[in-house]
């Protein structure tokens, strides 16, 4: 630490000066910013020192030359140690410039001093010394000169420094050979004049300089392991080339470089320096990568482009030398990355050097017949789609810099004729729209041939473009062509109309409107929000007048126009800044923020809450809004809607906080309007805030359910992060302003914004108890980074008593949150809190930090429990299990900063070595003591096997423990038992999650504290002994472990182990994970055990670790040998007598390799292996042995994802983007001929031999997976033609049918006409002429899979498929009874099914005629009138079925429509059952005509369908069909009703005969509950008896209730959509009044299923409120907008207010949503402490916020009491209630008063801080007494009628309020407005 040194002297020195203050203010600044850890801290304190240093400046100017000199030897001290932060550095410079002003001598010879003291003559630079070599010379002028007058001895240090780290080769890891070559480079760079004389004049030559290059040339051919140290070499040397004083001496220096691998070892000649050419034992070819990259880098371009004289034409480096190179490069499977990036820097560099190369040559350098030109374009298009990262983007800056260097030329040479860009663009055109390395040749060609060419030439395009859109990682490309067309049609009108912006709109909206409505108005989000964030803001700004016809568009108010609308009003506030709400606009948007679809509501939340300026402050109307919806919106199940929701209230918070700052300074801000006061905004602004926080709190009740909590916290984060004044070093944005603290004085005078009170602090800490991860996280973050330091002291005892409890459970979650607490307590702990905790007594007196305390109490109470499960296994996993003090002691090790930073003081150091070593020891005693006691082996001394024991073995273990644990007596009751006790349960929770628990321990240990470098002297933390113990951990538990749980969590912590080892500067440490793969390579050789699931363990996750461990930057040595040692295994033959039953070493190697392929860690490392890999997985799969072939599947599975690229889903379903068989064959050649060898096997089968090729369908199902290739006669997928079609013929079904789908990418599509006219000539003409049904069969099936049009495009047109048509006709006789194969008339029928266009009327008639002459043959049962039945038949009828339904819905004509009804009568059930699934599948699609003649056909026939009933499945298919038919409620037609006339009670009687007595299975009920809805709706006309809609109610709310299925639920929600609204209007009409109860009962089973679990449900159920929500006594209306749930929720209690107050049964229907909770029993369950077993009961709705809708009752139910009349029924019913629950809810108040006036018990208060169950019970009291309390004062009752509640009104109020504020300081009663409840009703109902 010198800089404090120094800083500590100069402040001594300077402290009896005159300017003793500024000296040390600005020392302060200097010691604050080398004692923070933070970038942000740095910063911030430098810029302090900076601002200090200009005004001490002025003061220093009088002093002398010894006065300053402690001052600027301090600051360049402090400059010294901050080499490692070009910023920082900086900014010390300035600090250090402006304090020597008039002194810049003295501040030279300071500098020179400190550096001349970096190293002694001949002495090896350390990292630290190269880092201020390079820091100097870059940024300091005066370093600069230093080193320039010292330049001999700097070149003969840094030979010195590079030969030694040559030499002695230091870790992988290390930087010292880097920064050796990197001070190379700076020096060559930053003193080119001083260095040149020393390499290019035999008077200047320097032997340093010579011996330097040479030993640069040694690091760039191989001698540095590090990639990223070679790399940095070849610049080093380019910039060393570019200090030649003459172009072409550089020239020939590297010429001399490129020639040096060919000519090996000789002498080499660089400038006037002479030296051996570098030897390299195994040259890797990555010597020309690293020099040719570096010369494209950096080399001066007179250099590049000068002519060589040792070519015989006019030849120069660029050229002729470098881009020969580069081609050769780009073929490599190495280093894709730097390849690429090499050949798009040739084209830059090409295109800077155009001028010289012209000059040089005479001709155009890319002239369209020339080889370059054609090796370019190759080369890109060969690698356009490589999936390796990062290559694309240089592919696609190619691209631009191709183009524009052809335009170039030929705007030189004046050429009109340009090819390129047609060539360019029909290629584009023919690859799938799928591929996305389409796009960025075609934005690059729009400039160049015209917006109009490219649209003309590409009509498809704009459809194409809305599909790209629908997925994400096509969306990019896709938006950026959109731009590139838009920009260049407005640029083509602006040239030659200069139209207005009215004009260029309308032009605009004539090609572009359509998409952007699609889009935009679209179902799918995906595609909604894309559109929106990626073309919708663009283009109004760069069309402001667009906004007219968009909003034209969008005027409708159906849900998808809604959104379209705010969509477009969003982008129009971001580009204009503010947008006035009024009117129908403010109408509309209310609809939007209570609409049932997430998306709709968060578009209009942001609209609300966005704007281009943060202090912009929110106006009322926007506020009020918000107020109504976030209470609305915190129980959302959609993760990604609770972050947008915090995004956008983040938005809304920082506006409010910067204009109430802005207003506080006296600025008015921006969008206020004339009048507003600034008072009046402010208040508005910070009641806000105050209203926010309150509901964040009051919501994270524990009875509040998951999504509510989680919501909560999100706002309450949000809240703390922009309103208080919490710096937090580790967010690069976000911070508080420098002003806010007088923000904050103003609200704390104005009472507000208290966020860290008690009960918020309370209402945090019950958090911590949660069973989720989540929510105990996110609040422990909040507690630690914004509430004091501190917690106050008796909520700390207490809380820690409930960690230590919590500690000791057997559940999981349990003991998981007690290590958040514990961890919460440590951060939150001082030392008068570990005074009173007497940590010290119970670890150590003498330990001094508080997290050396904590750790060690956890480390004693681990060891403790230990010792008590080595006694008694069984009793310690059910009441001392270790897992929880193990998380403790993780959490607090690795989770806390503090901790960390301690570990690095010295003082320190050894107490925690100790523990450390300790905690290392127990873990592994625990480790071999759980894994023993699993095979029957007892404590660490046990006997290891070297296996996991199988699933007996352990169950016997575990049923001895158990035994020994109850006692031998019961011994003979437990042999009978079947099932897996809870003391097995327990056993195995406690060894599992406590293996798990120390693997990640263990990893995060290595990972922290072998990283870090520690100060000198203070020894590792973890000795190599520790570590060797730590790895023994890792290898037991990965052998010896079944649970795949604890094999993953351990695989995770041993991966940072490895990474940590073998990236570890010490070579000892490095060889631990390389022997560990040494010795499981030598476990793998041989029989494992005679199990064979065994593979299944964690062997292979042991190499997959260790391999993953490797840096990425290295060649990956232990991969290799890893790889390279298991195919050699794999690849060994099976012995003579091998045996099922054992694990082979052949099959072990599969599954290792199998695991290295999905392994996430390797990424691309794995490609160079996997042609080698793919040929060993295709050979298992021939192998006798069933395992082996088993593993070699699963291999081969692994292989196709990684070779493939993660496979994406677009919202459509249609196929991710995938890579053509061109662009894959490009990228693995001779993977290539791998698969080529076993087709033609398996299609060139020898004589005798079996024809079954195991391998045969793997290579066609891999083949299938790509996209088709383009038209290019070279491909060379047009090799795999032949071996396909011969496939055709083969006798396995699934061969040909595989071989079909794979022949689709090795076609392309311009050449699939011919070869379907190919494949329909090979079929019989006549059935003479047959030969093979299998081949006709492969035929057609062939060519359905080319016919197929591929997702998102039309196919081929019927023109170009005509030919194909003709050929087909002269062969149907293969749809004739001629052709005895039913599979192959089906496949001809489907292929004909294909080209409907094309076909001639004769030929088509000819079908309808064959069909109906097939079909009208069956007789019942679907037996053919042959004598035997044909396989295939039923497939044969399926598919004329559905031709005959297409057709109709194609042509739509009255006789087809008529046949395709007429299926339906059909006596054979294949038929109907093939028309019904049609009627399904089809979304949408068909016509109206259509539909409707099926739909009368099924209702006419439904009477007789229920009648007979035989065929469930029949059944249930018709009834879908029959809904599907039905799902538009305008679809029920007057002609429907007079089909039904008289059969339409009857029918709804036998549904509900069905539902009620014949217990169909779910499904079927699912679809009988609806049908009978259905008829239910319509059987209102007839005036259907009341007897039927109470049945139909009663089977309404079974199906309804928490314990059925979701199906039922579902039902039930679905059926009360579809005729509950028609119930409910029918009974407010005064004819209908029998209908009341019915009405009340249904809109009670609403709101059950409105808090339903399901959210599906909820939505269904949404949909009847939202037809409810209307006036109810008018009749419905279609096309109402769907409300969100809790929206809906809001409107029937209303409805119930508004419309049936009146009726008793409403107040009891609403009282029984109240639940009637024991409280007393529940705080006894509490005190009683009983012993915790393993499992929770689960509630049967987690969903359901019974204290929630409790508050949202109340203010309901008051108003009902204070609506009801003397003397009506209502009254009567509250008076019976007030009697029964009075008397009650009083003792329930005076209990709770008695129980927590109490202080005494705090231990037992945080224990119920976090109970559930009570925080409901008091919620739902507090509801009951202030209902009591209002009926007693409205009803006017004295208390001798009120039979033992013998209180009045006052008294039981201030009763109420006294428990009440008991209960809130205890955290169980957070006071919560009324508003702030309910939110406000939300959106006006007639907005629905």
């Amino acid at each position: 630490m010198g800089a404090e040194r120094e800083a500590r002297a100069c402040a001594a020195f300077y402290g009896a000066l005159g300017i003793a203050e500024p000296v040390l203010a600005c020392l302060r600044c200097l010691r604050q910013f080398a004692g923070s850890t933070a970038k942000r801290c740095k910063d911030k304190h430098l810029e302090e020192a900076l601002l200090l240093s200009r005004v001490l400046s002025k003061g220093l100017r009088t002093l002398g030359e010894a006065e300053m000199r402690p001052l600027l030897r301090c600051i360049l001290a402090f400059q010294m140690e901050a080499t490692g932060s070009s910023s920082s550095f900086q900014k010390l410079e300035q600090i250090v410039t402006q304090l020597a002003e008039g002194k810049e001598a003295l501040l030279a010879q300071e500098v020179g001093t400190l550096l001349a003291g970096l190293a002694p003559q001949g002495e090896v630079l350390s990292p630290g010394d190269l880092q201020s070599v390079c820091m100097f010379m870059e940024e300091s002028s005066l370093g600069r000169q230093h080193w320039q007058q010292n330049l001999a001895p700097l070149l003969q240090r840094l030979a010195t420094t590079l030969h030694w780290v040559v030499q002695s080769q230091p870790a992988p890891g290390s930087m010292w050979g880097y920064l050796a070559v990197k001070a190379c480079l700076q020096l060559f760079q930053a003193l080119p004049k001083d260095v040149a004389p020393l390499a290019w004049t035999t008077e200047g030559k320097s032997e340093a300089l010579q011996s330097l290059l040479g030993l640069l040339l040694e690091v760039a051919w191989g001698k540095a392991p590090n990639k990223d140290t070679r790399l940095l070499a070849g610049t080093a040397l380019s910039m060393l080339v570019n200090t030649a004083l003459q172009p072409e001496h550089g020239a020939s220096a590297v010429l001399a470089l490129f020639q040096l691998p060919n000519r090996g070892v000789g002498e080499l000649k660089f400038g006037e320096l002479a030296m051996e050419a570098p030897t390299v034992l195994e040259p890797d070819g990555l010597e020309k990568l690293v020099l040719t990259r570096g010369l494209l880098t950096c080399c001066k371009m007179d250099i590049l482009s000068c002519q060589l004289d040792s070519f015989t034409h006019k030849a120069c480096l660029l050229l002729d030398v470098v881009f020969p190179t580069v081609c050769a490069l780009t073929k490599e499977q190495d280093c894709h990355y730097y390849c690429f990036q090499a050949c798009a820097l040739w084209l830059q560099r090409l295109r800077d050097s155009l001028p010289a190369l012209w000059h040089l040559t005479g001709t155009r350098i890319l002239a369209q017949d020339t080889q370059l030109l054609q090796q370019i374009t190759q080369l890109l298009w060969d690698n356009a789609e490589t999936p390796v990262e990062g290559v694309s983007e240089f592919i696609h800056s190619s691209f631009r810099l191709l183009l524009e260097i052809y335009h170039l030329e030929c705007q030189h040479f004046q050429d009109q004729e340009r090819p390129l860009y047609q060539q360019m663009l029909q290629r584009v055109i023919s690859m799938p729209w799928q591929i996305k390395a389409r796009y960025v040749p075609l934005c690059a060609i729009v400039p160049y041939v015209g917006s109009q060419q490219v649209l003309d030439a590409y009509p498809d395009l704009p459809q194409h473009l809305l599909r790209c859109l629908s997925t994400n990682h096509l969306c990019p490309a896709a938006a950026e062509v959109y731009r590139a067309l838009v920009r260049q049609q407005r640029a083509e009108q602006q040239d030659g109309q200069r139209g207005t912006e009215e004009a260029l709109a309308e032009w605009w909206a004539l090609r572009w409107l359509p998409l952007l409505s699609q889009a935009l108005c679209s179902p799918l989000p995906i595609l909604q929000n894309n559109a929106a964030n990626h073309l919708l803001a663009w283009t109004l700004r760069q069309l402001p007048a667009a906004q007219a016809p968009l909003a034209t568009q969008f005027g409708a108010w159906d849900t998808a126009s809604l959104r379209a609308w705010v969509s477009l009003l969003k982008a129009q506030k971001s580009v204009a800044g503010a947008l006035p709400l009024r009117g129908e606009e403010l109408e509309r948007l209310s609809c939007c923020l209570g609409a049932r679809q997430d998306g709709v509501r968060l578009a209009a939340l942001g609209l609300l809450c966005c704007s281009p300026s943060t202090n912009r402050p929110l106006s009322h109307t926007e506020l009020r809004l918000l107020r109504q919806f976030l209470p609305l919106n915190l129980n959302c199940d959609s993760s990604s809607f609770r972050q947008l929701l915090q995004a956008a209230v983040r938005k809304a918070l920082v506006r409010l906080r910067d204009s109430s700052l802005a207003q506080l300074r006296g600025k008015v801000p921006q969008g206020t309007k004339p009048g507003e006061g600034g008072a009046g905004q402010l208040a508005q602004a910070v009641g806000f805030v105050e209203w926010l926080l309150q509901l964040s709190i009051t919501s994270l009740s524990p009875g509040s359910n998951y999504q509510r909590k989680k919501t909560a916290l999100l706002l309450l984060a949000a809240v703390l992060e922009t309103c208080t004044d919490t710096w937090s070093p580790d967010r690069k944005k976000g911070q508080p302003p420098r002003t806010m603290a007088t923000l904050l004085s103003y609200t704390r005078q104005s009472g507000c914004w208290d966020f860290f009170s008690q009960p918020n602090l309370l209402a945090l800490l019950s958090c911590l108890q949660d069973s989720t991860n989540e929510i105990r996280d996110l609040a422990s973050e909040l507690l630690v980074r914004y509430f004091p330091p501190t917690l106050p002291e008796p909520i700390a005892l207490a809380l820690f008593q409930l960690a230590q409890d919590a500690l000791r459970s057997p559940r999981v979650q349990e003991a998981e949150a007690g290590a958040v607490l514990m961890k919460t307590i440590m951060q939150k702990s001082d030392s008068s809190i570990m005074k009173s905790l007497a940590l010290e007594t119970k670890a150590a007196p003498t330990l001094p930090n508080r997290g050396l305390c904590f750790t060690q109490h956890l480390l004693h109470m681990l060891q403790a429990q230990y010792t008590a499960a080595c006694q008694d296994l069984l009793q310690a996993a059910a009441s001392a299990p270790m897992h929880g003090a193990i998380a403790a002691l993780r959490r607090c090790l690795l989770q806390v900063p503090e901790v960390a930073a301690s570990m690095q003081t010295a003082e320190l150091v050894q107490s925690w070595q100790e523990l450390l070593s300790h905690l290392v020891t127990t873990t592994r005693d625990i480790t071999s003591f759980l894994l023993g006691t699993l095979q029957s082996q007892q404590g660490p001394g046990a006997t290891e096997k070297a296996a996991a024991p199988s699933f007996a073995d352990m169950g016997n273990a575990i049923g001895s423990l158990i035994m020994l644990g109850k006692g031998q007596a019961q011994e003979e009751e437990e042999e009978d038992s079947v099932l897996l006790s809870e003391e097995h349960s327990l056993i195995l929770t406690c060894c599992w999650v406590s293996v798990k628990e120390i693997g990640l321990l263990l990893g995060g240990l290595a990972e922290l504290l072998l990283a870090p470098a520690l100060p000198a002297g203070s020894g590792t933390l973890l000795p190599l002994p520790t570590l060797q113990m730590a790895a023994e951990v890792f290898q037991e538990i990965l052998l010896r472990c079944r649970h795949w749980g604890a094999v993953e969590g351990c695989s995770m912590g041993f991966t940072k182990f490895c990474a940590a080892l073998l990236n570890h500067p010490d070579a000892e440490l490095r060889v631990i994970p390389q022997t560990m793969l040494e010795q499981g390579l030598e476990a793998l050789s041989g029989p494992r055990s005679s199990s064979i699931t065994r593979r299944a363990a964690g062997f292979p996750m042991l190499f997959l670790c260790i391999a993953s461990g490797e840096a990425p930057a290295q060649a990956r040595p232990l991969l290799t040998r890893c790889v390279q040692t298991l195919l050699a295994l794999a690849t060994t033959a099976l012995p003579q007598d091998w045996d099922q039953t054992l694990d082979l070493p052949q099959v072990c190697a599969l599954h290792v390799l199998q695991t290295l392929v999905r392994g996430t860690g390797l990424g691309s490392a794995l490609l160079r292996h996997a042609t080698p890999m793919m040929a060993l997985a295709l050979q298992g799969l021939g192998s006798p042995c069933w395992a082996m072939r088993n593993a070699a599947i699963q291999l081969f599975s692994a292989l196709t994802s990684r070779l493939l690229g993660q496979q994406r889903s677009s919202g459509e379903g249609c196929p991710a983007e995938g890579v053509s068989l061109q662009a894959f064959l490009g990228q693995h050649p001779q993977l290539g001929t791998v698969l080529l060898g076993e087709l033609g096997a398996a299609a060139r089968p020898v004589p005798g031999a079996p024809c079954l090729r195991p391998a045969l369908h793997a290579v066609l199902t891999l083949l299938a997976q790509l996209q088709p290739s383009t038209d290019s006669p070279s491909s060379p997928s047009a090799r795999f033609l032949g071996p396909l079609l011969g496939l055709a013929g083969s006798p396995i079904y699934a061969v040909r049918a595989m071989a079909a789908k794979a022949l689709v990418p090795v076609v392309p599509p311009p050449r699939r006409p011919g070869l379907l006219l190919q494949l329909a000539r090979q079929l019989p003409a006549m059935p003479g002429r047959l030969r093979s049904h299998n081949a006709i069969h492969g035929h057609l099936l062939q060519m359905q899979a080319l016919l197929a049009p591929a997702p998102g495009t039309d196919g081929l047109s019927a023109e170009a498929l005509r030919p194909v048509a003709l050929q087909l006709e002269a062969r149907g006789w293969l749809l004739t009874p001629a052709q005895r194969c039913p599979l192959v008339r089906a496949a001809f029928l489907q292929v004909l099914a294909l080209l409907p266009a094309s076909l001639s009327p004769s030929f088509t008639r000819s079908i309808r005629d064959a069909i109906s002459t097939e079909l009208g043959s069956l007789p019942l049962g679907g037996k053919p009138g042959c004598a035997e039945p044909q396989v295939g038949s039923a497939v044969l009828h399926q598919t004329m079925a559905s031709f005959v339904c297409s057709e109709a819905a194609r042509l739509g004509d009255g006789e087809r429509i008529g046949a395709a009804c007429s299926l339906l009568l059909q006596p054979n059930p294949d038929v109907q059952v093939a028309v019904l699934s049609w009627v399904i599948a089809e979304e949408g699609g068909t016509r109206k005509e259509l539909e409707k003649a099926l739909r009368l056909t099924l209702l006419e026939s439904l009477g007789s369908v229920l009648q007979e009933r035989k065929d469930k499945e029949f059944l249930r298919l018709y009834l879908e069909a029959l809904l599907h038919l039905y799902r538009d409620p305008l679809s029920w037609s007057q002609e429907a009703s007079c089909k039904l006339q008289g059969s339409s009670a009857s029918c709804l009687e036998m549904l509900l005969h069905m539902m009620e007595a014949e217990c169909p299975g779910p499904d079927l009920l699912f679809q009988a509950l609806c049908a009978a809805s259905l008829l239910l709706v319509h059987q209102f006309e007839d005036k259907a008896s009341s007897t039927l809609v109470q049945r139909w109610c009663v089977v309404l709310e079974e199906c309804s209730c928490s314990a059925s299925s979701e199906v039922l639920r579902l039902a039930a929600a679905r059926a009360l959509q579809t005729a509950g609204a028609i119930v409910v209007q029918r009974s407010l009409r005064a004819a209908c009044p029998s209908l009341v109860p019915v009405a009340l009962r249904l809109i009670n089973v609403g709101i059950h299923l409105l808090q339903d679990e399901e959210q599906e449900v909820r939505h269904k159920a949404s949909g009847f409120a939202s037809l409810l929500r209307m006036d109810p006594r008018e009749p419905l209306r279609d096309g109402c907008v769907l409300v969100q749930d809790n929206v809906g929720l809001l409107g029937l209690l209303q409805l119930l207010l508004a419309e049936f107050g009146e009726h008793p049964e409403t107040f009891d229907l609403l009282l029984q949503h109240l639940p009637v909770l024991d409280l007393r029993s529940i705080v006894e369950e509490l005190e009683a402490d009983k012993a915790t077993s393993l499992y929770k009961e689960d509630e049967p709705n987690v969903f359901m916020e019974p204290a929630i809708l409790a508050r949202q009752l109340l203010p309901i139910l008051l108003q009902l009491l204070e609506k009801a009349p003397t003397g009506s029924p209502l009254r009567a019913s509250a008076l019976r209630w007030l009697a029964a629950t009075g008397p009650g809810v009083l003792r329930d108040l005076q209990y709770c008063e008695h129980r927590w006036s109490q202080d005494t018990a705090a231990h037992w208060g945080m224990k119920a801080l976090g109970c559930a169950k009570l925080h409901v019970a008091v919620a739902v009291l507090l509801v009951r007494a202030r209902l009591v309390a209002r009926a007693l004062h409205l009803l006017g009752e004295s208390d001798a009628t009120m039979p033992g509640l013998d209180c009045s009104t006052q008294e039981l109020e201030q009763e109420l309020e006294l428990v009440q504020g008991l209960l809130e300081k205890h955290g169980l009663a957070p006071v919560l407005s009324q508003d702030s409840a309910l939110g406000e009703p939300g959106p006006p109902s007639g907005a629905a």
